[in-house]
Formats: C-alpha cells, structure tokens, sequence
C-alpha cells in the first residue's frame, strides 16, 4: 500500500464528507434572513414556521462542519507535516483568519437564532441571523483564499525552503480567489435551493398544503432557476481562468494530448494514460477550442506538452462532466418547476416526484466540482512549490489504512443519520402544517413582538 496514494484518499475522504455541511450553511444562512425580512414586512407567521423548520437544519450542519473541519485539520499534523513546514506561515494566518473573525461569529449568535425568539427583541433576532449568515461567507472567503493560493500562489518569497509572505494582498487576491470565492458561493446557493425544493416536495407528497411549505418550496425553485444559469456563466469565466494559470488541468478535463487547433468537445470517451489517447470517443468538432478560445480555430495546449507534470486524466475528466451534466439537469428541472408554478400556482405530483431525488443534486455538482480542482492541481499541493509527494508524513501505511476505515465506517454512519434526521424534521413538520409551534410564542399573536415597542 502506498502511503501517499493512501492519505491522498483519506483526505480526499474527510473534505467530501466536511465539505457537504458548509455547502449548505453558507447559503441557507442568507434563506434565513430571506424568511425573516419576509415575516418583518408581513407579519405572516407562515414565514417563520419556515424560518424554525430550516434553522434547525443550519444548526445540524454547522454542528457536523464544525466536527469534521476539526478532524480534517489534525491531518496538517498526522499526515501532511511538511505542508505546515514549508506554507505554514501563509496557511496558518489564513485558517486563524477564519476562525477569529467567522467561526466565532457564527456560533455565538447562532444560539439567539436558535432560542432567542420572543427572548429578545425583533430587531435582535434578526441582526443575529444578518450576522450568522455574514459570518458563514466570511468563512468561505478565507478558506476559498488559501485554496485559491494553493492553486496560484504569488505574494511570497521562498527563504531556505520556506515560504515567507511578501503581500497579503495579493496572497489573497491571487488570480483564481474571485472566481472560485463567486462559483463556490452560487455552488452553495444551488445546493440549499434544490434541498429546500427537494424537502418541501417530500412535504407535499406526504400531503402537506400548508402556507410554510409553499413559502420555503417557491423560494427553493426560484432561487435554483435564478442562479443556475449564473452559476454557468461564472463555471465558464473560472474555466478560462483555470486554462491560464493552470492549462494542465483543462487539458485534463478535456482529455486533449496534444496541442491544436479545431479541439473537439468531447462528450464521452474513456481516457487511456497508457497509450495517452482516448477510446470509444463521441466528440462535437471544435467544440472545445470555440468554447476555451471563442473561436473554431483556437489553440488549446494538450497533455503531451507537459510530460508527466500533469493531474490524472480519467478522474477530472469524468468529475467535470458529472458537475457539468448536473447543471443540465438542474437548468432543466428547476426552470420546469418555475414555469408550472407561474402558471399553476402549484406544483404536480410528478414533478413533486422529481424534486425529491433532485435535493441531493447540489452536493452531487459541489463534489465533483471539488474533485475537479482538487485532483486536477496534482501532482502539486502548493502548484509550482510543493509536490503532494513531498508533503506526506511518515505515518506507515497500514496506520493510514486503519484510520481511513474508520473514518469511511463513521461518516457512512453519520450521513444516514443526518439525512434521517432531516426526513423527521420535514415529515413532522408536513404532519404539524400551519399548526406547527413556534419557539415561545405559546399562546401570544405573532404580530406582536415580545419586546418590542415599535
């Protein structure tokens, strides 16, 4: 067993797995405020009862993130020493950064979301969950810097085999951070769009016609037709990004070996490192080359050109088809359920049927989007610095292997646990429909404010 290969997939493990909850909290966050600002302006408890029902969903995966981002980091120590060793001096501000100034944001003014309706005053209530959901894109925004300097590095200078920063400004704002930081934000807004979409049609099946799901399902399906096609536009400008700073990486999703003109888009092909071309391929003529350079015509550098200085081919290969076949089909849902609200007022039963599978849809595209970029900076964790090779720890192999088992049985255990638990909140809250409590309110109208005078 190959160390390397085995803390690769242990980490790869771990950030799938960490990265499902912060995909949600980021975005459903700014939904809360939404439900909120809306309840303020109407006095419609309708809006609140979907307020509760997904603030404890926020809460469940701040928990789970905050759990799996700790054991992600121990790994910096147990199997990647050499990458603190050698960037820890830019990655260590960086990850405090996130934690001072969001991670403590969030949690406080968490627990005043969570019970402090009708604790506090209106306006309280409803700075916290500005605050909360400020406090997750924040997160996002120092997380998504080191990440984006792991892929562009630039701002420092190497001093005896250790990287010293010259210019935060340009650590942070290296070339890619602005478009990953906007693809990842409409990632996470997609994703808590077809989750909400996704539950609330769970809801209606099981018969619920309450106001609150109405609400919470028209919102899920706007929201998705809205930045579905943003998010397309915003995947387009990373990508030619990415062709810049890293053109290994759109060789490598393209499958292209070698440097031309006319490069086809290549729809399927199983990708052969061995014979470095592609089998059984189905291709529309320049496709490739009109999409990457806007014209027929356009050069677009292949894998030969780099030797063996390039990521794994089949793995970003078909990682970018999955994410990109994925937007397809949210595109094509989620502008379907759009029209037949407008038109209907109400959604059908078959579609209802197709909303539901559809919940999962985000994270389907969030990771393989993240193995896209991932996989596709390989052979290099810090592009141009540091080697993946290079980093790993001298932690035997079998101690790996032991742990990744471990690691795979809990979160396997874990993930059906959530997913269970957010079936129960929705069908308890199908069975409850407008009759659903609301944390202390008790017998007192909602339209007037425990605390407040105004």
């Amino acid at each position: 067993m190959d160390p390397v290969m085995l803390s690769r997939i242990q980490f790869a493990a771990n950030i799938s797995f960490h990265i499902l909850f912060p995909s949600l909290t980021i975005a459903l966050g700014w939904v809360l405020l939404f439900f909120k600002l809306r309840y303020n302006s109407t006095s419609d408890p309708a809006w609140m009862r979907a307020y509760f029902t997904w603030v404890k969903v926020f809460a469940l995966s701040f928990a789970l993130g905050i759990v799996t981002g700790i054991t992600m980091s121990f790994q910096f120590g147990t199997n990647w020493p050499i990458f603190m060793q050698r960037v820890g001096n830019i990655a260590g501000p960086l990850l405090a950064y996130e934690v001072l100034t969001a991670f403590f944001l969030e949690a406080v003014f968490l627990g005043i979301m969570l019970f402090g309706f009708r604790r506090v005053s209106n306006k309280v209530h409803t700075a916290a969950t500005v605050l909360v959901a400020f406090g997750t894109t924040l997160s996002a925004f120092w997380i998504l810097a080191l990440n984006s300097w792991m892929q562009t590095p630039i701002g420092f200078e190497m001093r005896d085999g250790v990287a010293h920063a010259t210019s935060w400004w340009d650590i942070v704002f290296n070339p890619s951070f602005v478009y990953r930081l906007v693809h990842m934000l409409l990632a996470s807004g997609l994703t808590v769009a077809f989750f909400i979409a996704g539950f609330s049609a769970l809801r209606f099946l099981a018969g619920d016609r309450s106001d609150a799901m109405w609400k919470a399902l028209r919102t899920g399906v706007y929201m998705a037709a809205i930045l579905i096609p943003l998010q397309i536009f915003a995947g387009d400008q990373h990508g030619l990004n990415t062709l810049e700073y890293q053109p290994q990486k759109v060789a490598a999703m393209e499958a292209n070996w070698d440097t031309r003109a006319n490069v086809p888009l290549i729809l399927f092909a199983l990708p052969d490192e061995q014979t470095r071309q592609n089998k059984y391929e189905i291709s529309i003529p320049n496709g490739a080359s009109l999409i990457l350079r806007h014209s027929a015509n356009g050069v677009v550098q292949g894998l030969n050109e780099f030797g063996d200085n390039h990521p794994p081919v089949a793995p970003v290969f078909w990682a970018f088809r999955i994410m990109v076949g994925t937007a397809i089909i949210m595109l094509i849902v989620s502008w379907f359920a759009a029209w037949q609200l407008r038109r209907r007022g109400v959604i059908s039963r078959p579609l209802a049927m197709i909303l539901v599978p559809m919940t999962l849809s985000g994270w389907l595209a969030t990771l393989a989007g993240w193995y896209t970029t991932e996989v596709g900076r390989q052979p290099w964790l810090v592009t141009g610095v540091l080697r993946t090779a290079e980093a790993v720890g001298p932690v035997p192999a079998e101690h790996v292997a032991l742990t990744l088992t471990l690691y795979t049985l809990l979160y396997i255990v874990l993930i059906i646990a959530y997913l269970g638990t957010l079936v129960h909140i929705s069908l308890r809250a199908a069975k409850e429909g407008d009759e659903s409590p609301l944390p202390g309110v008790l017998n007192r109208p909602l339209s007037q404010p425990a605390h407040d005078t105004e």
